[in-house]
């Protein structure tokens, strides 16, 4: 806040206070039609109870599920993921998998008049090997065959876009070009399309300017929070590696290598080794 005049979209705060603003959702339907590139527009939309809940535990550090349908009953899961995540397909699936169940055991299990399910990731770094910032997968034949329509998997990968705001002319490059750069945008700066309606109001949901001191302490309260569960994943990731260390060393030891052979192999101190050497008998 001290440095930017507006919080991030892609933040925990910055995502619910534009797609997840149950009270203006002008935003939400705007960018959904766009991401799904559909040349109807979305009237309505209803914010579903996150049903993801307690399926799994994650340290909510960069990700926020939202769950919401239109009026024609078209489902729509939405995800935001900051941190390097090379397997995140496989969670698109077991989301919209478990989703795609909820929607058949609602339905007594018809699948006849099963609606569209669309599971929508926003991604800061890069895991699929194409070229596009925009990509959508359906069920298709090896023949590139379009089999099913039911469900379909958008991925949008920050990391790829680079137009330059001359060269943007769709909602959806408008959409991903603002959660880029608006926290890093001076005022002045301003493209013309952030006065837009759809944009502006998100943008204004994000002003730390107009921020009453209510919203302020809720900013700082996640801000905080989020900061916290990065710090204990940080910490759980270097402990994991520090154990997988300890393994690797006693390991190369009973094969036969010499401590400094086994500091080059595992790229740790010779300390290190030595400290596992000196406790290696009670450790067997």
């Amino acid at each position: 806040m001290e440095t930017s005049v507006y919080i991030p979209i892609i933040s925990d705060y910055g995502f619910k206070a534009t797609f997840g603003n149950e009270s203006d959702d002008l935003f939400l339907r705007t960018a959904l039609q766009a991401l799904i590139k559909s040349e109807i527009p979305i009237r309505q939309i209803k914010f579903d109870k996150n049903v993801f809940e307690a399926l799994t535990i994650d340290s909510r550090s960069g990700i926020f599920d939202l769950s919401c349908t239109d009026e024609n009953g078209t489902q729509f899961i939405v995800e935001m993921q900051l941190a390097h995540a090379p397997y995140f397909v496989q969670r698109m699936k077991f989301y919209a998998l478990h989703k795609f169940n909820t929607l058949v055991e609602r339905g007594e299990f018809d699948y006849v008049n099963l609606p569209k399910l669309y599971a929508i990731a926003f991604l800061a770094k890069s895991i699929l090997p194409t070229t596009h910032f925009h990509t959508i997968a359906n069920l298709r034949s090896e023949q590139g065959e379009i089999i099913d329509h039911q469900m379909s998997f958008i991925t949008i990968e920050l990391a790829k876009f680079d137009k330059q705001v001359a060269d943007i002319e769709t909602d959806l490059e408008k959409l991903v070009y603002t959660m880029k750069t608006l926290h890093t945008t001076e005022p002045t700066q301003y493209p013309d399309f952030w006065n837009e309606e759809w944009l502006k109001r998100a943008i204004e949901e994000l002003d730390t300017r107009k921020m009453t001191p209510e919203e302020r302490a809720y900013f700082a309260r996640v801000t905080a929070a989020n900061a916290e569960a990065v710090k204990a994943e940080k910490q759980k990731i270097k402990e994991a590696e520090i154990v997988i260390k300890k393994e690797t060393v006693k390991n190369a030891l009973q094969m036969g290598l010499t401590p400094e052979q086994a500091a080059i192999l595992v790229s740790v101190s010779l300390e290190f080794v030595e400290s596992i050497q000196h406790n290696f008998p009670t450790d067997q």
